[in-house]
């Protein structure tokens, strides 16, 4: 009896739990090697690598669900390799390629982009499973590294800048890493994509769209990923905006809509007590 159990075939459940969290190891591996490039020069292949990492990233929890091996464990392993990839990694890749000539300021700019993005990756482990899965509360993480990542593609594609010639204008990526960063810890709100609005059948036009946009990176990389970047970037400041406009409008047409039902409720007040 005790060698049947000694030898029973172990869990098949086991042995899948380990897919997701190899896959989370390439994002940290992606991460790690993005550092390494950005600290010996190679600021292209470091933000290729952090694409990279994202890819990785996206990855593991979609297996992690189609295994049905999520855990405890495989998302606190995910967000301390989301530190290193989508916090270090980019702060890094930006400090040494446009931030060093800002000195103090240019390596806290580095600095406050890891910061946040701790503090975005803990507000989200504390609050997982709270709000609307639709959306996020402030930019992800993966997306500030991002959108760092892309912008250094661009600007090698179009000639402004390789491996010995800074960054033109090199104020604009300053503001642009701390923008990030605010971002990151705000409460704008930005679509998760868990729900997916491309099976809906309302959603022709914005099938189309990403057909144009998946063409146009296959056929320009650097500039497609930019620009797919900057979309999702200023969607949130949009809506927000939009948002932050209509609600004046939309308190002054409730309150006006509650004014008659309590002139009728005063109304049949003053009847009941007439005598």
């Amino acid at each position: 009896m005790s060698r049947r159990r000694r030898f029973k075939k172990p869990d098949l459940h086991r042995r899948v739990y380990v897919i997701p969290n190899l896959i989370t190891s390439l994002n940290l591996f992606a991460g790690f090697y993005a550092i390494i490039a950005a600290t010996n020069g190679f600021f292209y292949k470091g933000a290729v690598a952090i694409i990279l990492a994202g890819v990785f990233d996206n990855l593991d929890g979609k297996v992690a669900r189609a295994t049905k091996s999520t855990s405890a464990f495989g998302v606190q392993y995910d967000s301390l390799c989301d530190l290193v990839s989508f916090g270090v990694a980019p702060g890094l890749l930006m400090y040494m390629w446009a931030l060093q000539p800002f000195g103090r300021l240019g390596w806290l700019a580095a600095f406050v982009f890891v910061a946040c993005g701790a503090l975005r990756l803990a507000r989200f482990n504390v609050h997982a499973g709270q709000g609307d899965p639709a959306y996020f509360t402030g930019l992800p993480i993966p997306g500030g590294a991002g959108l760092c990542a892309v912008t250094i593609l661009l600007f090698y594609r179009l000639g402004w800048a390789d491996a010995t010639t800074p960054p033109p204008y090199p104020i604009i990526m300053l503001i642009l890493v701390y923008g990030l960063s605010f971002l990151m810890i705000s409460s704008i709100p930005y679509a998760s994509f868990k729900k997916s609005e491309v099976a809906q059948k309302k959603s022709f036009n914005l099938l189309a769209a990403m057909i144009i946009l998946l063409a146009l990176i296959a056929v320009e990389p650097e500039i497609g990923l930019f620009l797919m970047g900057m979309v999702y970037f200023l969607h949130g400041l949009i809506s927000a905006l939009i948002k932050k406009i209509k609600r004046p409008a939309q308190i002054k047409q409730d309150k006006s809509a509650d004014e008659p039902l309590a002139q009728g409720q005063t109304g049949q007040g003053q009847k009941e007590n007439t005598p």
